[in-house]
């Protein structure tokens, strides 16, 4: 039994390690400095959008391609009008704009916890 074309591809895609080769292997136009600057969140916006798109187990092999090259130009299409920081794709970035705030009672639970160590 031949496996499914979503195993099939996942199988392939996970022989790729660099952003460019995501780009090369789906024959999605890129620019070289959009990538050099903004490669992990271009990836993990890419992996957000095929999230969203629904049950990918059920589509054909044709479409199943075609779906992925679509949410990475997408994703890079995001970067190309925006920053990392703009689009807030990492956790630090969505805590108040980087900031993490952080109470006394914190501060003092964790100096009591390195005076006993």
């Amino acid at each position: 039994m031949s496996p499914s074309p979503e195993t099939a591809l996942n199988s392939r895609l996970g022989t790729l390690s660099a952003a460019e080769e995501f780009f090369d292997f789906f024959a999605v136009r890129y620019e070289q400095h959009v990538v050099n600057v903004s490669r992990l969140h271009i990836l993990k916006r890419y992996r957000q959008y095929l999230d969203r798109a629904g049950d990918l187990a059920a589509l054909d092999a044709d479409t199943l391609v075609a779906t992925h090259r679509e949410c990475l130009s997408r994703a890079h299409a995001d970067f190309t009008r925006s920053s990392g920081v703009q689009e807030k794709v990492f956790k630090v970035f969505q805590q108040a704009e980087g900031r993490q705030h952080v109470t006394v009672d914190a501060l003092r639970a964790s100096l009591s916890s390195q005076k006993r160590d």
